[in-house]
């Protein structure tokens, strides 16, 4: 029986040089940069960053996600959740170790599906830290509702014609191309009739209406991009992967995705979790350490075993996602995992800024940033409406309707039955 929750000894080493080193260097980035990880690197930030990378190649750490032959370690689900575990800790950790989002999941879907141009011209850039891309789905007027896109792509001639409008294309800002979803055939309908595309932002007819900022961040630092495709032409080699199959490219980059969003989540809320620690074993009211007061004691105890559950289910995912090498058959698990981020996040921070008192509710903590990091959460890779609907759908496929007026579990019938199988009747 295969069963087992240690990690091998050689790559917990490595995790164990992870954490210390993204405590202890980088860290600090966070603290004078705090806005500046998906910006394009400048010469001040190029003197400290890059060789920052360059340790975490020295490692063999840069890029785990994809394959050795694309510069990465080819890490399972597994073990890239237990290093983001520790990568969720910092906002500009996934920037040093070549993971960062979008970046890793356009990569992902380049690597899988993408020309051998392709990859030479937007791929390997990307994997070098070199440039920034976006990924442009999402529309103002439907969301994350494929069904209601607007967006088209037509043919015309060796070009393709691109028109419509994508809401919350993150980092489109300092991004050198996009990688747009829209429609090249509406009979087909949003599974069979939508293609992806790889359109450079300098491309002619691409215009960022506006940068929108995150409820936590300077307007001036917006980077949540609503952009207009106003007959945008690129050339008929642009088109990534078959013609109407966009819907099952946006799989491939999202079912890995969300498993990274989650397990670093469990490393921000291990973070306020510590610090609810810290809290409640220096402050004292009425001559007695937070830590001794009933109602604290529950919100530790809460948080612990919230976030305990939490990560035992995102690494069995995981787990699972590396012995199917199935995405499709994990969907129930990956959207439960998803919904379940934002919840999680929430209220362990939230609990955090109560133990915390009034400076947990100012800028001088980081619980700050974390607590509406929580919403943020619950909208990213899809909302999490659309995710409960999800996993309802999946854990029902493994039920049917009883035949009967009554439930099968109804008792009278039961002991009816037991007796009859017993011969007492």
């Amino acid at each position: 029986m295969a069963w087992d929750f240690d990690t091998d000894p050689e790559f917990q080493e490595k995790l164990d040089w992870v954490a210390q080193f993204v405590r202890e260097e980088v860290e600090p980035l966070d603290l004078v940069w705090p806005y500046d990880n998906y910006k394009p690197l400048d010469d001040e930030h190029r003197r400290i960053v890059d060789p920052l990378k360059q340790r975490v190649r020295e490692q063999g750490l840069w890029a785990c996600h994809l394959e050795p032959a694309l510069g990465g370690q080819g890490y399972g689900q597994l073990k890239l959740a237990l290093l983001n575990e520790i990568l969720g800790r910092s906002a500009w950790a996934p920037t040093i170790f070549g993971t960062q989002a979008p970046d890793t999941g356009n990569a992902e879907i380049i690597a899988h599906f993408g020309t051998e141009e392709q990859k030479a011209q937007y791929l390997q850039p990307l994997l070098d830290g070199e440039i920034f891309s976006c990924y442009s789905m999402t529309e103002p007027q439907g969301g994350a509702d494929v069904s209601g896109f607007e967006t088209t792509a037509v043919r015309d001639g060796d070009e393709w014609v691109i028109n419509g409008r994508k809401f919350f294309s993150s980092n489109a800002r300092y991004a050198t191309f996009c990688i747009v979803m829209a429609y090249t055939d509406k009979e087909a309908g949003p599974h069979k009739g939508m293609s992806m595309f790889l359109v450079p932002t300098d491309t002619p007819g691409l215009t960022i209406e506006r940068n929108f900022a995150l409820i936590h961040e300077p307007e001036e630092e917006g980077s949540e991009a609503l952009i207009h495709y106003d007959d945008v032409r690129v050339p008929f080699t642009a088109l990534l992967g078959d013609e109407g199959r966009a819907f099952e490219v946006a799989q491939v980059r999202l079912g890995g995705g969300r498993v990274h969003h989650a397990m670093r989540t469990v490393g921000l809320a291990q973070r306020a979790l510590d610090m609810m620690c810290e809290r409640a074993l220096s402050r004292t009211t009425r001559g007695k350490p937070l830590a001794d007061r009933e109602t604290v004691q529950t919100y530790i105890a809460e948080s612990y075993a919230q976030l305990k559950q939490f990560r035992l289910f995102v690494l069995q995912t995981a787990w699972l996602i590396d012995k199917t090498k199935d995405y499709s058959q994990c969907r129930t698990d990956i959207s439960a995992i998803k919904f379940l981020t934002p919840k999680v996040l929430h209220d362990i921070v939230q609990r955090s800024i109560q133990v915390h008192g009034a400076l947990g509710v100012t800028r001088s903590t980081p619980l700050h940033k974390m607590w509406v990091t929580a919403p943020v959460m619950g909208l990213v890779d899809g909302p999490t409406e659309v995710h409960l609907r999800q996993v309802a759908r999946g854990v029902l496929k493994g039920h049917k309707a009883t035949d009967g007026a009554w439930p099968t579990e109804f008792l009278p019938d039961k002991v009816e039955a037991a007796n009859r199988k017993l011969g007492l009747v």
